[in-house]
């Protein structure tokens, strides 16, 4: 082709823009480097690469030159570029003259140069990448093994959002039954709604994770209706992973790691380092339980003492006090300073009742009582009181554990659960109490709040499932303005909420 030869001066300017391009390993200065060394070589007024994202659309647009100046038709060209083969982008400049067969060999051997920068750009990219995911994951192991610092979980959820650029990203864990899933931490955008919130295992891909022990990648969560992704409860979400929290012994848990829709999808190594950084968190933790696990041994010895001694001393103690005052308000019938006695006799009666759950708050999940609805209700308090911010108020009244049938224990342990999960997302309290009262013929759960109260909503779909349960057994659900701490008519203060719920004892 005639004058389509490379001159010395086109070289040299072809090798000064190759120098140009491959002097840098940021990926975002390469591309705008790119950029700037075409419209050197044509040259051009303005030109713009358009990198192209995984589902053919536009990814990003990295414009150099002058805006709102269009070119004339002639002396407009564009340049394919490609990486490994594949197609990366488009690069069109507005040249201030008529393109020549000239100028389109000198872009396309930048073009070849272009790849050649961009390559080495992304695996530069990656490896500071997987640095700093495996720096977190030492910097994790260092502070869940340190004798003070953040919350376990809440350290890892943070971590993992800032580490994948991410906007939402929640620790998921499977509820003692395994038949449901629970956000027990979450960071990022709305995470404050989603804490508490449960649901069931089937058709989720963080349930298709704790079978299967293997990550998950979506490119649209919203697109995918298959299986359910949580996040999209509070986000419009995107790009997903799902990643197990896999230790040495059993999996304890998974990442769910979100962006919003619209942005980057993750990308194959992405998912690499998050599943690497969670397998380091995962053994972190049990190497934390381990040594939880020997200051527990002492602490429940000496709690078990403490509670022998409140069993067999205090409490027998007491209630012989309370034998000697109710004979002595026997004798005085009818008498002023009778009430007064039988009023002392109940204060002594709701102390032994206090004291009695004491100790079996005492003794904990790993004492002999564990399996009882009573131990299964302080286990849910426990595990919940972590979301809640606070340790709710406990009560037992009644034989609790002789007349609770164990078919209903089940339900009596979700209705607590999804009781307090409420409370804690919606509620906004600054305390609660939980009482179970065993009479005769029913049993009644009740949950007390001091906070904002409940929306007409959270009474149609939220406590909907705790009152199928209470009509499958013959009983009710009751919702009303309470306060926790038993105060009412203060003024401007707030409604609270005592849900009762009751069935009866067959």
């Amino acid at each position: 082709m005639a004058g389509s030869e490379v001159g010395t001066d086109e070289l040299r300017g072809l090798l000064a823009a190759d120098q140009m391009i491959i002097g840098d390993l940021e990926l975002p200065v390469v591309l705008r480097r790119i950029v700037q060394a075409a419209c050197q070589l044509v040259p051009a007024r303005c030109g713009t690469l358009v990198v192209l994202a995984a589902n053919g659309g536009v990814a990003e647009r990295v414009h150099v030159g002058a805006d709102g100046q269009a070119a004339e038709p002639d002396s407009t060209i564009s340049i394919p570029i490609r990486v490994r083969g594949d197609a990366f982008g488009t690069l069109s400049l507005a040249a201030d003259g008529p393109v020549t067969a000239r100028d389109e060999q000198l872009l396309a051997a930048l073009a070849e140069t272009a790849s050649i920068a961009i390559v080495n750009a992304q695996r530069y990219a990656r490896a500071q990448s997987r640095q700093t995911w495996l720096q977190a994951s030492a910097r994790i192991t260092r502070q869940l093994l340190s004798v003070e610092g953040e919350e376990p979980l809440r350290l890892i959820a943070r971590e993992a959002r800032e580490l994948a650029d991410a906007d939402l990203v929640t620790v998921i864990l499977p509820t003692p039954d395994g038949q449901r899933l629970m956000v027990e931490v979450a960071s990022g955008r709305s995470a404050d709604e989603l804490i508490g919130f449960s649901y069931p295992v089937e058709n989720t891909y963080a349930g298709q994770t704790f079978k299967t022990g293997e990550p998950i990648l979506l490119a649209d969560a919203a697109e995918d209706g298959s299986h359910y992704v949580h996040l999209t409860e509070v986000l419009p979400a995107g790009p997903v992973m799902v990643v197990p929290l896999v230790g040495t012994q059993r999996m304890r848990g998974a990442l769910v790691v979100g962006r919003v829709r619209g942005r980057r999808r993750f990308e194959d190594v992405e998912l690499d380092m998050a599943t690497t950084f969670a397998n380091h968190a995962a053994v972190a933790l049990e190497l934390a339980d381990a040594r939880a696990d020997q200051q527990r041994v002492l602490l429940l010895e000496d709690r078990d003492r403490i509670a022998r001694d409140l069993h067999d001393h205090v409490i027998q103690q007491l209630f012989a006090t309370g034998l000697t005052v109710q004979s002595v308000a026997a004798t005085l019938s009818g008498d002023a300073r009778s009430e007064r006695l039988d009023r002392v006799v109940s204060g002594i009666d709701d102390t032994i009742r206090q004291i009695r759950t004491t100790i079996f708050q005492l003794r904990g999940p790993l004492g002999p009582q564990t399996g009882t609805a009573r131990a299964r209700l302080l286990d849910v308090i426990a595990e919940l009181a972590r979301v809640l911010g606070f340790d709710p108020h406990v009560e037992f009244d009644g034989p609790v554990d002789s007349v609770v049938p164990d078919s209903v224990v089940d339900d009596l342990v979700a209705v607590a659960r999804e009781g307090l999960s409420n409370v804690a997302r919606h509620a906004q309290a600054g305390r609660a109490s939980v009482r179970l009262v065993a009479g005769p013929t029913t049993l009644a759960l009740e949950i007390c709040d001091d906070g904002v109260g409940v929306r007409e909503d959270h009474l149609r779909s939220g406590l909907a499932n705790l009152q199928r349960r209470a009509e499958r057994l013959g009983g009710r659900l009751r919702i009303e303005p309470d306060r926790a701490d038993g105060t009412t008519d203060e003024p401007h203060s707030r409604p609270g909420t005592r849900l009762t719920w009751t069935i009866p004892l067959h």
